[in-house]
């Protein structure tokens, strides 16, 4: 009788010993999801290689939680519903803390600021971001983002048609190809491919006024204990330079 309770107390032991095994392993990983199509913030380069703003940022955080970064690419409609599945921990990926998000996501304190922006063809008459300078032209934006949200509200109001787009890269071309009259978007997207991809073709018209937003990292509801850890990461990287050695590669100004 002895012997079995023994065995059996040997047993739990050994499970316990498991258990606390995979969950430090666990712990040692963090999914992160991100799109790879927003540059400079996230993208895929031809090789197949994830980089950016975004992935720049993560990697220093994991670094800073002594944990490994796992980056997990998903399309953009779908990485909310991503999350809530468990398919990563985290989403780092230029997303806009909004009041509709907070009912699906918890959210960090910001790691970015920036307003969103108007681009149009070098030759284009526009010169203003007003909402009534947009009547009866045609607005490209990515769907499912505040920038969608305004095109639609604010500019279709206006008379503007609204044109959504899966990914930012498709309004940018259908800009090009001379299908869009403008593109709304995140303004250091826009002055990113202005400087680098544009061929000259386009012009920033402006900041949109009242349009300024931050950028957030966002967890599941209930793993709030990994957002405090997000946080105090993030308060980090600020405090110690690294942030500001990040930012300086892909940008000549301040963004947070």
């Amino acid at each position: 009788m002895q012997i079995s309770i023994w065995i059996i107390s040997a047993a739990g032991a050994a499970m316990l010993v498991i258990s606390a095994g995979s969950l430090a392993e666990a712990q040692e990983k963090l999914k992160i999801g991100t799109e790879g199509a927003y540059p400079p913030f996230n993208t895929i380069t031809a090789d197949g290689k994830i980089e950016g703003f975004d992935i720049d940022i993560a990697n220093a955080l994991c670094a800073q939680m002594k944990v490994e970064c796992e980056i997990v690419t998903q399309d953009w409609d779908g990485i909310i519903p991503a999350l809530q599945a468990k398919k990563f921990d985290a989403i780092i990926a230029s997303m806009s803390i909004t009041e509709e998000r907070k009912k699906q996501v918890a959210f960090t304190n910001k790691y970015y600021t920036t307003p969103l922006a108007l681009v149009a063809p070098k030759d284009s008459d526009l010169t203003s971001t007003e909402p009534a300078a947009l009547a009866g032209k045609t607005v490209g934006a990515q769907a499912s983002t505040t920038q969608a949200d305004y095109a639609q509200d604010a500019y279709g109001k206006a008379g503007a048609e609204a044109k959504l787009y899966p990914t930012q890269e498709e309004a940018i071309t259908d800009l090009q190809n001379g299908r869009l009259d403008a593109v709304i978007s995140d303004k250091f997207v826009l002055m990113d491919w202005l400087k680098k991809a544009s061929e000259g073709c386009c012009k920033l018209v402006g900041d949109v006024k009242g349009t300024e937003t931050q950028a957030g990292i966002a967890v599941r509801l209930e793993d709030t204990a990994l957002r405090d850890k997000l946080n105090a990461a993030i308060d980090a990287i600020v405090a110690d330079g690294t942030y500001k050695k990040i930012q300086a590669k892909y940008f000549d100004f301040d963004i947070y």
